[in-house]
């Protein structure tokens, strides 16, 4: 055996049957899902697209939340809307979906069977929610000591707030993430706003893929799982970054500064002659470039020679600038400052963006079918479905398309067939009983 294999088989449980054909660099890891909306099956597509062999489980008749989530939705072949949201798409490509009523003894049991043979539990239940059902960390660890088991709530499992759901724009909110983003109360459209994307959930489901790597690796060692507590606000006031660290250490409370930058100027947006363009200006010799192509002598105006006299003095600079870019159209300014290393772009709309030349060389919008060896069950609507590529780049083990995101239950045959031995007459009785 090679020292690869003694490494993937220290990291698997200690019955892994009828696996699919290992694939990726987390090829040998099992991942049960049992998260819905965002966070945690952001985390678990992360795994799946690296090659973890992901089993979500839904309720039978509805599924996840986010199947529902629209307008938009995906539509039929005519064109014409179903009722199939395209949020559940963006989180949960490369997963197979496998319906299972957990209110049930019987789908609490078949659960259990997965999670003896899976290497990791992803769950985004209310804290203590998966206790009444024998499904919490301590009943799935006593059948599997070797299980990694992350959950993601709002506040974690301990402290005052333990018990409360969290939802990402609350967490915005109580974090002070809103507190920083948008214009400032004296300015149009002045007032808190939340980022254009549940970007705590998606940090979230970034951390938790940290977290469930990191025990993984830490199980070569000790050959025992552990239970991982993530929590949406630990996560926002980590993200703070700067922001949160500028308080802590100067007791100063930021506010909102609309596009502009605390600490760095000019790094913001500016209109153009027909619309409007960013400039992200980070030092002194990004601007003295931007001033010797503009045409200027700014750079050697001592207020706005170095980034501190920049910033001292920004109710001076910026309105010359101004003046200055309404002067060209976007385009124009683009091909002058490209090639001078002057950070500067366009500010697009989100077709403009998946439109852009780079955008397309490097891959970043990925179709596929549901059903690509057959045809559609009767009463499927929707088969092709377009997400967004992975962006980890691996140069051996790079990440791989194996699942369009699911149909509800498309794979509840083949997964407990294949791991559990469940034979067609028992599928059928649980079909019967509305477990499966």
């Amino acid at each position: 055996m090679t020292a690869s294999d003694l490494a993937t088989a220290s990291a698997s449980p200690a019955v892994h049957t009828a696996a699919p054909q290992r694939t990726g660099a987390l090829g040998h890891l099992r991942v049960l899902d049992l998260s819905r909306v965002l966070a945690g099956p952001w985390c678990t597509q992360n795994l799946a697209d690296m090659g973890a062999d992901v089993i979500k489980i839904e309720k039978p008749g509805e599924g996840d939340d986010t199947r529902h989530w629209g307008p938009p939705f995906f539509a039929d072949a005519n064109g014409e809307p179903t009722s199939h949201a395209c949020y559940f798409a963006a989180c949960n490509r490369n997963k197979r979906s496998v319906t299972v009523d957990m209110a049930t003894p019987e789908g609490q049991a078949l659960i259990r069977e997965l999670a003896a043979q899976s290497d990791v539990v992803v769950e985004n239940f209310k804290t203590g929610g998966l206790k009444r059902y024998g499904l919490d960390y301590a009943s799935l660890s006593a059948l599997n000591p070797r299980l990694i088991y992350c959950s993601v709530t709002g506040f974690g499992q301990t402290g005052p707030y333990a018990p409360r759901a969290g939802y990402d724009l609350l967490i915005q909110a109580m974090s002070g993430l809103m507190s920083i983003t948008g214009h400032a109360d004296e300015q149009p459209g002045g007032g808190p706003m939340r980022v254009g994307v549940a970007v705590i959930d998606l940090f979230t489901g970034m951390y938790a893929t940290s977290a469930i790597l990191s025990a993984v690796e830490a199980r070569h060692h000790t050959g025992r799982g552990q239970h991982i507590d993530m929590a949406l606000l630990d996560v926002a006031m980590a993200v703070l970054a700067n922001q949160g660290t500028g308080f802590l250490n100067s007791g100063k409370v930021p506010g909102r500064q609309g596009n502009t930058h605390p600490s760095v100027v000019p790094y913001q947006d500016f209109p153009t002659q027909d619309g409007n363009m960013l400039l992200a200006i980070g030092n002194d010799g990004q601007f003295a470039r931007f001033c010797d192509a503009a045409g200027v002598d700014w750079a050697q105006d001592e207020r706005f020679a170095t980034n501190a006299g920049r910033v001292l003095h920004r109710s001076v600079l910026i309105p010359i600038m101004v003046d200055l870019t309404r002067t060209r159209p976007t385009a124009e300014w683009i091909r002058l400052l490209e090639d001078k290393a002057v950070p500067c772009g366009p500010i697009n709309h989100i077709g403009q963006a998946f439109d852009d030349a780079q955008v397309q060389h490097r891959g970043l919008r990925v179709e596929q079918e549901r059903y690509p060896d057959a045809q559609p069950p009767a009463g499927e609507h929707v088969n092709r479905v377009v997400t967004t590529a992975s962006p980890l780049r691996l140069s051996d083990t790079p990440p791989t398309l194996r699942y369009a995101p699911p149909a509800l239950g498309q794979h509840t045959e083949q997964v407990l067939r294949d791991y559990l031995g469940v034979d067609p007459q028992r599928l059928a009785d649980l079909r019967a009983k509305g477990v499966v």
